[in-house]
């Protein structure tokens, strides 16, 4: 429907333009039809709405179907008569449901106002991750706006992980995730030979309502509990993780050459010759990544090589389809959930040595100073001359050993050039104020039963850095080359401290006599000039910590608001498109602007968000696991006694990470002593009523493991404070112990 052929009643739509750049047969925007219902001051019945609006009969399945997802998102209610009416005029609530294990919940609000407190009661209706229309109802003992369900929106979960349960000749399954805190009956006709304590995926064919349990059957048995590796299978289903390719990107995987096609180079630039090398850890088969680095007259050239992996992977061919979806590969202890099938991502696409393999390539010069005076992007043809560990190299840097052989003795002049160029890159860094916050990884043994025989801490050398370095300047040229260009992308934007984060920081820190720069809107470099003036201190451990949690999550948005940590005003990611999404959108943004054309994979911001909880979810389910793993390694230590340091301080007790094993666990409040303890937010701590005694994050704790419970997941601890090295451990006054 053209302009002119729109009525009068069409043309008043205050998003009319909009629509049609969107649509060539353009509905009334939501906004407009929000507008003329908020005029009628009534619910309307669908059939008057399309009058109003001047619908025409060829029009009226589309825009019922617009109706139905602002009903789904909760911008529209329609009431038991089937009219349509406005959720803020029935005083309801739009949000998603988020359990708590103990029973009751909250419901978000879409419009990110206030969490709505939801009794155990009103749970009984909903599982975690529901979407509802919900009515504030009065507030709850906490001071808390508390609401009532009045009606579900949106079912979030069709299929469920958890441990099958047998009472009474009752069955049921107990969800993994503590957050869908009702059981799953299973009908007696569903359930076959499965004994109590297995572990089974169950589809809901029915869900709860306030009088009946949610209904499902068992479509998947997994195993027992304590089989190796069923704490991955489980946090795949639990976090819903795609885990398996679809058949139709397996099928374009295996339709690709087993090596690089010659024909494939016309065009790119020959890099062959070039001593690009990768190093990355001991136990990596994915190597995005090669670098080169060589003394220039006024500076340095730094040639950066990229995986090409926009070369294989087509916008929406079914590898693209299934690379969205997943976001990102996930890292669980001894095994990998791949963004991209193994022939791409441990082979084609992965830079290994000593064959031909296509790379984006970032060639820049970089002065005296470590500022980036030019750059150029380019598709190119390389060959990496060797893969080497930063272990090795760092070793070979420091001169605490030399290489054995020939082929290695004659790339460590590369590897001192960038070495030397890592040290003008790093204090460039210090320069620019970029937050260094220094925290210790660790990395876990396992047997050949495949559970944890130790776990050890991972120390980052400069040869991990030196290639932090690399990758960070080649990240900085992509984002300004995109924006110089008006190409849009994903950056990885990092926001600054909220207001109320920073008010309550500035109060923890003026208790140790310490200020933060910057006034209202602080800067990287006045966390930086903080963090520099406490090294040394005791209590560093703890400053740090509550420095770090004072600052926003990193996340993928088209908006470049800069990145805070990092001190950049612009910063995407560019330099690993075999595992993650955002990477290899980044990679098609260049290549379509060094074609002068644009790149659009869809709505970016849609794009951004789902990429940055598809991160999270990872996240989740590797701490999962970790957690689970740990768990089991406990069991056996029971009774032993721990040093560790208080990590988090929660209304209900302490976590304590422990020293020499580095895991975490809960000392319960009602274990602190014999008097009320109470919480204290703003100075991390818990402080006893009667005696003042006072247990703060940072502190040092001599404790003992009484509980290590698999299903549960729980690490608990309590004092043992009344013990000589207890005494001692406090005058010590050590502050070491995981960083939380």
């Amino acid at each position: 429907m053209s302009m002119t052929s729109l009525s009068a009643i069409r043309r008043r739509d205050p998003q009319l333009e909009r629509e049609q750049k969107r649509y060539e047969q353009p509905l009334p925007s939501r906004e407009y039809i929000l507008q003329v219902l908020a005029e009628q001051g009534r619910p309307v019945a669908c059939e008057a709405l399309q009058e109003l609006l001047d619908i025409q009969d060829e029009e009226s399945g589309a825009f019922q179907r617009r109706l139905r997802a602002m009903e789904r998102e909760g911008q529209l209610l329609r009431n038991r008569r089937e009219c349509y009416l406005l959720p803020q005029r029935a005083s309801l609530i739009a949000g998603r449901v988020e359990g708590h294990p103990d029973g009751y919940g909250f419901l978000v609000p879409d419009d990110g106002s206030e969490h709505l407190s939801l009794e155990a009661r009103q749970m009984s209706k909903v599982l975690h991750r529901d979407r509802a229309l919900a009515r504030v109802v009065g507030v709850d003992r906490r001071g808390r706006r508390e609401a009532v369900i009045v009606e579900v929106l949106e079912r979030a979960n069709s299929r469920v992980v958890g441990r099958v349960l047998v009472e009474h000749g009752i069955t049921l399954v107990v969800p993994e995730d503590r957050r869908i805190n009702q059981d799953i009956l299973i009908a007696p006709e569903d359930v076959h030979d499965v004994r109590a304590g297995a572990v089974v995926t169950v589809e809901i064919i029915e869900q709860p309502d306030r009088h009946t349990k949610p209904l499902g059957r068992i479509v998947e048995v997994l195993g027992n509990y304590a089989d190796p590796g069923m704490e991955i299978e489980i946090a795949l289903r639990k976090h819903a993780l795609p885990f398996e390719f679809s058949p139709a990107a397996l099928a374009e995987a295996a339709s690709l050459p087993e090596m690089v096609a010659p024909h494939s180079w016309q065009g790119r630039v020959d890099l062959r010759e070039l001593p690009l090398l990768t190093i990355d850890g001991a136990t990596a088969k994915d190597f995005d990544d090669a670098v080169f680095a060589e003394r220039q007259e006024h500076g340095w050239r730094l040639v950066v090589a990229i995986a090409d992996v926009s070369h294989y992977v087509q916008p929406a061919s079914a590898l693209d389809r299934d690379a969205c979806e997943r976001g990102n590969s996930v890292y669980f202890p001894r095994r990998v959930i791949p963004m991209l099938p193994e022939k791409l991502s441990n082979g084609l696409c992965s830079l290994n040595p000593e064959v031909d393999r296509l790379a984006m390539v970032c060639d820049m010069t970089i002065d005296d100073a470590g500022g980036i005076s030019g750059y150029r992007f380019a598709e190119a043809v390389f060959r990496s001359q060797a893969r080497l560990t930063y272990d090795e190299v760092w070793s070979w840097l420091s001169q605490a050993s030399e290489p054995a052989d020939e082929r290695h003795r004659r790339l460590l002049p590369h590897l001192q050039a960038l070495y030397a160029l890592y040290r003008v890159l790093v204090a460039a860094r210090g320069k620019r104020g970029a937050i260094d916050f220094e925290t210790i990884e660790t990395m876990m043994l396992f047997n050949d039963q495949g559970k944890i025989e130790s776990i050890v801490p991972v120390f980052r050398n400069d040869a991990h850095r030196l290639i932090e370095e690399c990758m960070l300047a080649a990240n900085v040229c992509a984002s300004n080359f995109l924006q110089a260009r008006k190409q849009a992308c994903l950056y990885r934007i990092h926001e600054g401290p909220t207001a109320e984060k920073l008010d309550a920081l500035r109060r923890f820190l003026a208790e140790f006599g310490l200020a933060l720069g910057g006034g209202d809107e602080p800067s990287a470099r006045d966390y930086a000039d903080l963090l520099a003036g406490i090294q040394g201190r005791p209590d560093v451990q703890l400053l740090q910590t509550v420095m770090l949690r004072s600052l926003r999550q990193a996340v993928y948005s088209p908006d470049n608001v800069g990145h805070f940590g990092l001190a950049y005003e612009h910063y995407t990611h560019f330099t690993s498109p075999i595992r993650r999404y955002p990477d290899l959108l980044v990679h098609r943004s260049i290549k379509a602007a060094l074609a002068g054309g644009t790149y659009t994979p869809g709505k970016w911001q849609e794009i951004g968000v789902h990429c940055s909880l598809t991160e999270r979810r990872a996240d989740e389910a590797t701490r999962d696991v970790s957690n689970w793993l740990k768990c089991y390694y406990m069991r056996e230590r029971i009774g032993e006694t721990f040093a560790g340091t208080i990590a988090a301080v929660v209304p209900f007790g302490l976590f304590v990470a422990l020293d020499e094993v580095y895991v975490e666990g809960l000392v319960h409040v009602s274990e602190l002593g014999d008097e009320y303890f109470q919480f204290d937010a703003t100075r991390h701590q818990m402080l006893g009523e009667r005696t003042g005694k006072r247990h703060r994050l940072g502190d040092r704790l001599l404790v003992r493991l009484v509980r290590a419970d698999l299903e549960s997941g729980r690490i608990d601890f309590v004092l043992a404070d009344a013990s000589p090295a207890a005494a001692a451990l406090k005058r010590d006054g050590r502050s070491g112990g995981a960083a939380a």
